[in-house]
C-alpha cells in the first residue's frame, strides 16, 4: 500500500518536474545556430531538447533493425534458427526480469504483486516448473487458496516437479485440518521422495495421531537408513511404538502379541518407564521374578518414578510390611540421593506404622523439595505420632498448595498429562512426554490419590493391563497382612480432612484399612 503510494507522488513530481522544466525551457532567451550541408538552422532551447530526444530514438530503432537486419542475414545463409532465436532472446529477457521482479517483490511482501509478475514471466518463458510455482507460493502468502491449489496442481502435471505439487497440496490440508486427506498426500509424496525430512516427520506424526504404528515403523526406518535420525533416537522411538501397539493388542486381548511387543520395547529402551512396567509385570505373571527386579532397577537408575515401586511391590504382594522393608532396601540404593527414594522409604515405614522411621527416611525433602506428596506424608507422620489436628491440618494445607512434583509434561507444548501416552492429546507431538518437574505456569492437573503413597495398598490385581483395585473399609483383615493405618489412609489425600473440632485418635486405635491402585 505505501509503495503504491510512494510511486503514485513520483509519478505526479516527474510530471510537475517535466512542466517545470519545459515551461523554463520556454522562458529561456537564445537560440541554437546548427549549420549543415551549408545550411543555417536556428532553433529555439525547447525544439532542441526535442530533437536530442528524437535522435536517441532514432538510434534505438536503428540498433534493434541492424540486429533483425543480421538474424535476416544468417537465415538467409542458411540458419533456420536465427530469426526464431532473435525473437527468443528478447522473450526471455523479458521473461527473467518479470521473474526477477516477482522474487523480490514475494520477498519484499508483496504477494499479489508477485503473483502478477509471475504470471507474467508465464507468458514470456514457458517454463511452469519455475513460473507456476513462484505463482503457488506467492497465491499462498496473499491468502488466495484457490488459486494456490489450481497452481499446486499443475504441478502435478509434471516429472520434475509432481513431488513439490503433492507437498504444497498436503500442507494446505494440514492447515485446513483434513488430516485425512493430508496423510494420504504425505503417503504419496514420501513414496515419491522417501528421504525428505519434512515429508518423513509429517507422515510419522499423522500416522502416530491415527494410531497406524506399522505405517509408523517404516517411516521410522526410513529415517534411520536416510541417515536423519541417530540411533539411539530410534531405538527410543521404535520402543515407543512397540508399547503403543502391545497397548492395542492388550485392549483387543492379544497378550500373546502383546507381551512380545513389551518386552522388545523393554529391550529397545530400558529407560523407558511404562514399558519396563509393562515388562516386570509379565515377567511376575509368567514367574520371573529375578527378572521383573532387575528390569525395575534398571528403568529407575534413569527415572526415580513411582510406578517402578508399584511394580516392585508387585513382586511379592503378600509380605508383610517389615518384610517389604527388608527386600526394597537394594531397590532403594538405586538412586538413594533422589527426592523419590526418600519418600518412598517413608512410606515404607509408614505401612509399618514405623513413624520415627518415616520422619528419618523422609529427611529434610519437605523442605528442600517441597510438594504434594512430600508434605501430604509429613501430614501422614504427624498424626501417626499423635500430633494435634491443627498441625496436621497445617501440612494438609501447605500439600494442598504446593507443586505437584515430577508429572508426564510434552516438552513440545508444557501439556500435563496424568498418563503416559505415545502421542501428546493437545499438540499431537510423537514421543514428546518426560517425566519432569512442571515449569511455572504450567497448566494440568495431577492425581493426589492413588499417587501420595502407591505403597500403602494389599494384592494388586496380576496381569499386565491396567487395573485398580480397592477393598472396603469394613472389610476384616488378615492378622498376616497388616494394612495402612486411618491416619495414612486420609493423608493419601490431603482434601479429606477430619471434620472441624474432632481430635486424632491415637495411632494404636486406628482401624486398619486397605486401599490401593495400580496404574501404567
Amino acid at each position: 500500500m505505501l509503495w503504491s503510494l510512494f510511486k503514485i507522488l513520483l509519478f505526479v513530481a516527474l510530471i510537475v518536474a517535466l512542466a517545470f522544466g519545459v515551461q523554463w525551457l520556454l522562458s529561456v532567451s537564445g537560440e541554437v545556430l546548427v549549420t549543415f550541408n551549408g545550411q543555417e538552422y536556428v532553433l529555439p532551447p525547447l525544439m532542441v531538447v526535442i530533437c536530442a530526444l528524437a535522435l536517441m530514438l532514432a538510434l534505438w530503432v536503428l540498433f534493434k533493425l541492424a540486429g533483425l537486419l543480421i538474424a535476416a542475414l544468417r537465415f538467409i545463409n542458411g540458419d533456420d534458427t536465427a530469426l526464431g532465436a532473435y525473437f527468443d532472446r528478447n522473450r526471455e529477457r523479458k521473461g527473467y526480469d518479470a521473474l526477477s521482479d516477482s522474487l523480490i517483490a514475494l520477498a519484499s511482501g508483496e504477494a499479489r504483486e508477485a503473483a502478477a509478475k509471475a504470471q507474467k514471466a508465464e507468458r514470456y518463458l514457458q517454463r511452469p516448473e519455475v513460473t507456476t510455482l513462484l505463482v503457488a507460493q506467492a497465491s499462498e502468502a496473499a491468502g488466495e487458496t484457490a488459486r494456490a491449489r489450481d497452481a499446486w496442481k499443475e504441478l502435478l502435471a509434471h516429472d520434475r516437479t509432481r513431488f513439490v505439487g503433492v507437498r504444497g497440496l498436503m500442507r494446505q490440508k494440514l492447515e485446513e485440518g483434513d488430516t485425512e486427506t493430508a496423510m494420504k498426500l504425505a503417503e504419496k509424496a514420501f513414496a515419491l521422495k522417501p528421504r525428505h525430512v519434512e515429508t518423513q516427520d509429517t507422515l510419522l506424526r499423522l500416522q502416530a495421531r491415527d494410531e497406524n504404528w506399522d505405517g509408523a515403523r517404516r517411516v521410522l526406518t526410513a529415517k534411520l537408513k536416510a541417515g536423519t535420525l541417530p540411533k539411539d533416537v530410534y531405538k527410543r522411538r521404535e520402543a515407543v511404538l512397540s508399547l503403543a501397539d502391545a497397548r492395542d493388542q492388550l485392549a483387543r486381548g492379544d497378550t500373546g502379541k502383546a507381551h512380545a511387543e513389551i518386552l522388545e520395547a523393554n529391550r529397545l529402551s530400558p529407560e523407558l518407564v511404562p514399558a519396563a512396567v509393562l515388562a516386570a509385570r509379565a515377567h511376575i505373571e509368567a514367574g520371573e521374578l529375578r527378572r521383573a527386579s532387575k528390569v525395575l532397577r534398571v528403568a529407575r537408575a534413569r527415572t526415580p518414578h513411582p510406578d517402578l515401586a508399584a511394580a516392585f511391590a508387585d513382586i511379592d504382594p503378600a509380605e508383610t510390611p517389615a518384610a517389604r522393608i527388608k527386600r526394597f532396601q537394594p531397590f532403594l540404593k538405586v538412586a538413594p540421593d533422589a527426592p523419590e527414594t526418600r519418600m518412598l522409604d517413608a512410606e515404607l515405614h509408614l505401612a509399618a506404622e514405623d513413624f520415627p522411621g518415616a520422619r528419618r527416611a523422609l529427611g529434610k525433602t519437605w523442605e528442600t523439595h517441597p510438594t504434594t506428596r512430600s508434605l501430604s506424608l509429613m501430614a501422614a507422620i504427624e498424626r501417626g505420632e499423635g500430633a494435634s489436628e491443627a498441625v496436621v491440618r497445617g501440612w494438609l494445607a501447605k500439600a494442598l498448595t504446593a507443586s505437584r512434583g515430577p508429572q508426564w509434561v510434552c516438552d513440545n507444548c508444557g501439556t500435563v498429562h496424568t498418563d503416559w501416552l505415545p502421542v501428546c492429546t493437545h499438540c499431537e507431538a510423537f514421543d514428546s512426554l518426560e517425566w519432569r518437574e512442571v515449569e511455572s505456569g504450567g497448566s494440568g492437573t495431577a492425581a493426589l490419590s492413588s499417587e501420595m503413597l502407591p505403597l500403602l495398598i494389599g494384592p494388586s490385581t496380576a496381569g499386565i493391563p491396567e487395573a485398580e483395585t480397592a477393598a472396603p473399609a469394613s472389610e476384616p483383615q488378615d492378622d498376616d497382612h497388616p494394612a495402612d493405618t486411618d491416619a495414612t489412609r486420609r493423608e493419601a489425600d490431603p482434601i479429606e480432612t477430619l471434620p472441624a473440632g474432632s481430635s486424632p485418635p491415637a495411632p494404636q486405635d486406628e482401624a486398619p484399612t486397605t486401599a490401593g491402585t495400580s496404574r501404567m
